[in-house]
Parts: structure tokens; sequence; C-alpha cells
């Protein structure tokens, strides 16, 4: 029976090198997985930080992704072990964790990831990672959900090559917002300052086998962040596609 689990197949393919795209879900409805499925993305990320989206969210995003073909990472809230675990219950096929600021609290949340002896994620069979208790194979090690790490405060800037080196860290994803404003030139991304806090980013990832991330307004800015060396990029997010697709519409007829 076909599955929209993950089983670790976005790990794999995240660690495979290969360049993927996805964007953020923030309007808190499944039909925008559908449609970005349709569309072609590799991935969506349902983002419970900023977005109009709960916990509840995550199972109903998780079947609509899955139904055409595409697994669904969360990025939760905050980095507690009930918030990743929970999530990853739910049938998240990968977590992003924000406002990391230190190497110690990644190793935690690399905890939280699997199941003893490896982790300290609480085991449940009665949920959709288990298919509802009629398949325990999420429960081998080897299928576990991808670990998204963001670089976003001067913290975590600074010691992002030990972040890297990490063996259940799978990808290093800046959030230009936040790194921006931590470096204290808001929104500023042309500056020299801000490229070279990125270049460090791509360095450590290349070094150590991962995988680095960052959001892209466009599909320019999309092709100019791939050929810095940036593999996981997310396009927008639902609600800014749809503005800038209706604004776009108006603005024509409106000429």
């Amino acid at each position: 029976m076909k599955s929209p689990l993950s089983r670790g197949d976005l790990r794999a393919l995240l660690r495979s090198g290969v360049q993927t795209y996805g964007t953020f879900l923030g309007l808190g409805t499944p039909l925008a997985a559908e449609i970005a499925g349709v569309a072609g993305l590799d991935w969506v990320l349902l983002d419970l930080e900023h977005g109009a989206a709960s916990e509840s969210d995550i199972g109903p995003t998780v079947v609509a992704s899955g139904a055409y073909g595409i697994p669904t990472i969360v990025r939760v809230e905050s980095k507690e072990r009930i918030r990743i675990g929970r999530a990853l219950d739910a049938g998240a096929a990968g977590i992003m964790v924000p406002q990391i600021q230190n190497v110690e609290e990644v190793k935690e949340i690399v905890k939280f990831m699997s199941y003893p002896p490896n982790g300290v994620r609480g085991v449940a069979t009665y949920n959709r990672s288990a298919r509802w208790g009629n398949d325990l194979t999420g429960l081998e090690e080897g299928t576990q959900s991808a670990c998204i790490i963001q670089i976003e405060s001067l913290g975590a800037l600074e010691v992002v090559d030990q972040i890297a080196a990490l063996a259940g860290v799978d990808v290093l994803f800046v959030g230009p917002l936040d790194l921006s404003f931590a470096l204290g030139m808001p929104r500023d991304f042309k500056n020299p300052k801000f490229i070279e806090a990125t270049k460090k980013v791509i360095d450590a990832a290349t070094k150590h086998g991962k995988v680095a991330g960052i959001v892209a307004l466009d599909a320019d800015a999309a092709e100019e962040l791939r050929d810095r060396g940036f593999k996981f990029v997310i396009i927008g997010s639902d609600s800014t596609i749809l503005a800038n697709a209706i604004s776009k519409t108006v603005k024509q007829l409106r000429k």
C-alpha cells in the first residue's frame, strides 16, 4: 500500500548532494501543499514559527503533499523535545529548527530526532509515523527525518563549522532576514559582510559533506544562490507567491 511517509528518503536525497527546491507553507492550508506538488517542487516546508499553521495541520499537510509524491518538512516553533517529537509523530520528513545559538543546542536536537539508544525521541506507534501501528519500519535506524539547523544568529555563525561536523545534521540553513539583522545590516543581502557570512556557511557544509540552504525571493534569486553553492533553496512562500502573482496581474490590467 502506498504511503505518504518519507522513511528517510528525503534525508538520503539531501545527503546525495542534488539540487532541490521547495517553498514555505505559511497559509495553514493543506491545499497549498497539493498545489506545490502539482507545480513540481521537490518538497514543502510547513512553517509553525511564523506561519498560520499549527501542529494539527502537520498530518493533513503530510498526506496532501505525499499524495503528489513530495515530502513535508516542518519548521517547529521552538527547539523543545516535545515540539520536534510531535512533528515527527505526525509524519514530518524533515525538521527545521530556528534560533540556534550554540553547538550544545544542536547536539540536543540531534538526540531528539532519534529513538534510543541513539537518541531520546519518545517511542509510540499509534500515530501517522507508524501508520497507526501497521508499519513499524519507521522505528529502525536509517529511517530518520532530515535535520535542518538554521544559521541565523551570531552565535550559530561563529560555531557553524562545529555544527556542520555533527553526524546528525543534514542541512545548514541561512535565515537571511534574521542573519542580516544580527549582523547589523537589515535586509542588505548584497553587503560584503553578509555575503562573507553566507560563504562561511557554504564552506562549512562543503567541508563536512552537508548541504547549505537559504531562502530566495524568486527564481532569478534562486539561480544566483544555487550558483553560489546553496543546494537546498526555498523559493518564497505560498502567500508571497500568490501575492506577487495577483499584483503582477493587477498591474498589467491597470496599465
